[in-house]
């Protein structure tokens, strides 16, 4: 089967959950539903083939238990994470930064991100995913690091994910720095605007990176998709 020439659709779910489907897959990247206002569905509407889990805080572990257990779907993170999910009876797979995996819809390339881990002993990580042939990076929880620019070396990206709230990531003056070092076709700012802690702009990244980067900013509202 190609893996190029399907239309990818990148759906952000609020905070910093995004879920990516094509050819009759879906990835669903740190699914935090419950308890989260910003939410556009609720637990019960979400299927999924794949969870990828960044850390194990509660607002990015989320709802994996659940919906992975109503989809029978299988939890891609790092040993840690994975081993806490397993304790859950749910199907993992580990992996660790610098990892990379083939799937069937592509590869997960596991990468890292300056956060907690949220479990003892482990780290936080991001995933640049190849899904049907677009290379589409999840930052997770980060904060600015300068490695960012051999990720965009190594995978040259079609979209970015990237934080902007501030306080416990990369505000919107450092996520300019980082889409810069990225240099993404297209980014689309998360983890903004959920508590007034992480009040941020988008519109203000937005005018910042197409003045100084000149990448295309894409501003989702919760339960808006982006096709590509």
């Amino acid at each position: 089967m190609s893996m190029t020439g399907e239309t990818v659709r990148a759906r952000w779910l609020g905070h910093g959950t995004v879920e990516l489907s094509s050819s009759g897959k879906t990835l669903l990247f740190d699914p935090f539903i419950s308890g989260n206002q910003s939410a556009p569905v609720k637990v019960e509407e979400l299927k999924a083939d794949y969870i990828l889990v960044s850390h194990a805080h509660f607002d990015h572990l989320g709802d994996t238990e659940t919906i992975a257990k109503s989809s029978d779907a299988l939890v891609i993170s790092t040993a840690e994470v994975a081993g806490l999910c397993q304790k859950k009876g749910l199907k993992t797979h580990g992996m660790h930064i610098g990892g990379k995996r083939a799937f069937d819809f592509g590869y997960v390339r596991v990468t890292p991100a300056l956060h907690g881990a949220g479990v003892e002993g482990g780290h936080a990580c991001g995933f640049v995913v190849q899904f049907y042939g677009r290379r589409i990076y999840l930052a997770g929880d980060t904060g600015l690091f300068s490695d960012m620019k051999l990720i965009g070396e190594l995978e040259p990206l079609d979209l970015a994910f990237l934080p902007i709230g501030d306080n416990f990531t990369m505000g919107v003056d450092d996520a300019v720095i980082a889409t810069e070092f990225l240099k993404p076709k297209v980014v689309i700012p998360v983890h903004y605007n959920t508590w007034p802690l992480i009040q941020a702009d988008p519109f203000d990244f937005q005018k910042k990176v197409e003045a100084r980067v000149g990448a295309r900013v894409v501003v989702l509202r919760p339960g808006e998709a982006f096709e590509f």
